[in-house]
């Protein structure tokens, strides 16, 4: 057997050696990754299923909209018990955390299950500022119908259960953006309808584009701390 043939032969059989003392190591630190990754996931799940709860809360029937099981192009009226608190941020927040987690079926989804309400706040003019964890709109089917029933059940779902809000400003992680996936202008505003409309057929709109001004105010309060800058309007 020649020289070369047994150094290589060596070789390979020190890295068998080394690849069977660090294989267990390599496997745990698999492991590790995992379960890490794991974590990282279901704490993400926790922060978003956990409801809002505040000393005000009431049990009380509130009207969601979600898609109706009969025609999914279609949002539809559900009636669930819900705990509910009397001042209307705290109120809006609860409503549209269960509006993602408390879904009948997941046919009837109108918003993305990771999608994360990140903050509410409410301005005194009654415009009410959303802001979504980017999962909103990462995914959020893309086209205008789906896009509009997504924000229609968010608009319509406040307006059934919170007499304050007038309007309606969606943030993506903070930020204004163009589109909610690539179809529906987000950079106005929507009208809010009161309870007694919120039942009516016909799709929310966006209003007539909002002034630079509305909405720089409208960002900006959303970024700002919220008992720093926004008056909490009683219900």
């Amino acid at each position: 057997m020649s020289r070369g043939l047994r150094t290589t032969i060596a070789i390979l059989a020190v890295l068998v050696v080394f690849g069977l003392i660090t294989l267990p190591s390599l496997r745990q630190a698999i492991r590790r990754i995992s379960a890490a990754q794991r974590t990282e996931e279901q704490a993400r799940q926790d922060v978003m299923q956990v409801p809002v709860s505040t000393p005000s809360d009431v049990n009380v029937k509130a009207q969601m909209y979600w898609l109706s099981a009969a025609s999914p192009v279609t949002l539809e009226a559900s009636t669930i018990e819900l705990p509910l608190s009397a001042d209307p941020v705290e109120r809006s927040k609860q409503l549209l955390v269960a509006l993602i987690t408390n879904v009948p079926s997941p046919s009837q989804r109108t918003l993305p299950a990771d999608a994360i309400l990140l903050a509410f706040y409410l301005q005194p003019d009654g415009t009410g500022v959303a802001d979504f964890s980017d999962a909103l709109s990462a995914e959020t089917p893309s086209g205008i119908q789906s896009e509009q029933l997504a924000i229609d059940s968010i608009a319509r779902t406040l307006g059934a259960n919170v007499n304050t809000i007038r309007r309606l400003k969606i943030l993506i992680h903070g930020q204004e953006v163009d589109t909610l996936a690539g179809h529906l202008d987000l950079s106005g505003l929507f009208p809010v309808s009161s309870p007694s409309a919120a039942a009516a057929p016909a799709s929310v709109a966006p209003d007539a584009p909002a002034t630079t001004d509305d909405l720089q105010s409208a960002a900006t309060t959303a970024r700002r701390p919220p008992l720093a800058s926004i008056e909490q309007v009683p219900q």
